[in-house]
C-alpha cells in the first residue's frame, strides 16, 4: 500500500460557492465533472486526489472525519486567503515537530478541513 487514503470527497451543498472557495484558498483550478448524475469538482493530483461532491446522502458537517489538504510550502498564503473567501480560521498554524505545521479551516459549506506543510 503507497498510501493510507487514496480518494476524499468534501460533501457540498452549493457547488459553485464551494468551488470558488477552494479553488481561491487553495489557489487551484478544480475540474467539474458529472458522476452518476452527482456534480463533483475534482482536485487534481499526481497521487492522491479527491471531490468536492454535491450527493444526497452526504452532509457538509463539522463533527465528522478531518481531511488535511496539502498545503505545499505555502500553509500562510493559504490561511491568508480563508477568510477573504469566506471561510473561518478554526486552528491557527501550529507547529507539530518533524512532521511540520498544519492549520484547521471551516470552509463555506460548514465542514471543517484540515491543511498541512511539510517540514
Amino acid at each position: 500500500m503507497k498510501n493510507s487514503v487514496n480518494w476524499f470527497e468534501i460533501p457540498v451543498v452549493d457547488m459553485p460557492r464551494a468551488q470558488a472557495f477552494y479553488e481561491t484558498v487553495m489557489n487551484v483550478k478544480l475540474v467539474g465533472r458529472d458522476f452518476m448524475g452527482s456534480p463533483m469538482a475534482i482536485f487534481s493530483a499526481d497521487g492522491v486526489a479527491g471531490a468536492l461532491v454535491k450527493v444526497p446522502n452526504r452532509k457538509p458537517n463539522a463533527d465528522g472525519a478531518l481531511v488535511y489538504l496539502n498545503a505545499g510550502t505555502e500553509l500562510d498564503a493559504v490561511l491568508s486567503r480563508i477568510e477573504k473567501a469566506g471561510g473561518k480560521i478554526v486552528m491557527p498554524r501550529t507547529e507539530i515537530g518533524p512532521q511540520g505545521s498544519m492549520a484547521v479551516m471551516a470552509d463555506t459549506e460548514g465542514n471543517q478541513v484540515g491543511l498541512h506543510q511539510e517540514a
